[in-house]
């Protein structure tokens, strides 16, 4: 897979030959997550960076430290950037078991199961975390006391609650 063929449709054209990926040291969820990728046979080599650590901050000195602790945040060896849904989608593509899988869920009908599961993945987070909210891209955010919220273009006042 190259980038031009990643979920993300935004970064640069080149192939994907490592990534970083940013996780939450301080989320039980991620640190499994990370665990078990460590354990996975990797096509693509992945290093797991611990997000707004002093590495990451010397690693990606662009990128927006606070928000990769809100959401998932790959970087590939040429600058290229995935977040939220693409980042999943994009380390499952790095993992040999799991690469078939990616590609369905880079699809339009598997990126909805997709988006599914990293918005149960950010909901459970937030049970965990103690009133941290986080982000799920694309305008989601889950708000303790106030369940997901959309904040984009297609709402009157800004601020859409889902039931």
């Amino acid at each position: 897979m190259t980038a031009a063929t990643a979920p993300d449709r935004d970064a640069a054209r080149v192939p994907v030959r490592g990534l970083t990926v940013l996780y939450d040291a301080r989320c039980a969820l991620c640190a499994h997550v990370r665990d078990w990728l460590r354990r996975q046979r990797q096509l693509v080599p992945l290093e797991l960076v611990p997000a707004g650590s002093e590495e990451a901050a010397r690693r990606f000195p662009g990128l927006d430290h606070r928000a990769t602790l809100e959401e998932i945040t790959v970087v590939g060896d040429s600058g290229q950037v995935y977040r939220s849904t693409a980042a999943w989608i994009v380390v499952l593509w790095a993992l040999r078991e799991h690469r078939a899988l990616a590609h369905r869920l880079a699809t339009p009908t598997g990126a909805v199961f997709a988006k599914g599961a990293v918005l149960a993945a950010a909901k459970w987070r937030e049970a965990q975390g103690g009133g941290r909210s986080y982000r799920s891209g694309e305008g989601w955010t889950y708000e303790r006391g106030q369940g997901w919220v959309y904040r984009g273009p297609d709402c009157d006042d800004g601020s859409c609650r889902t039931v």
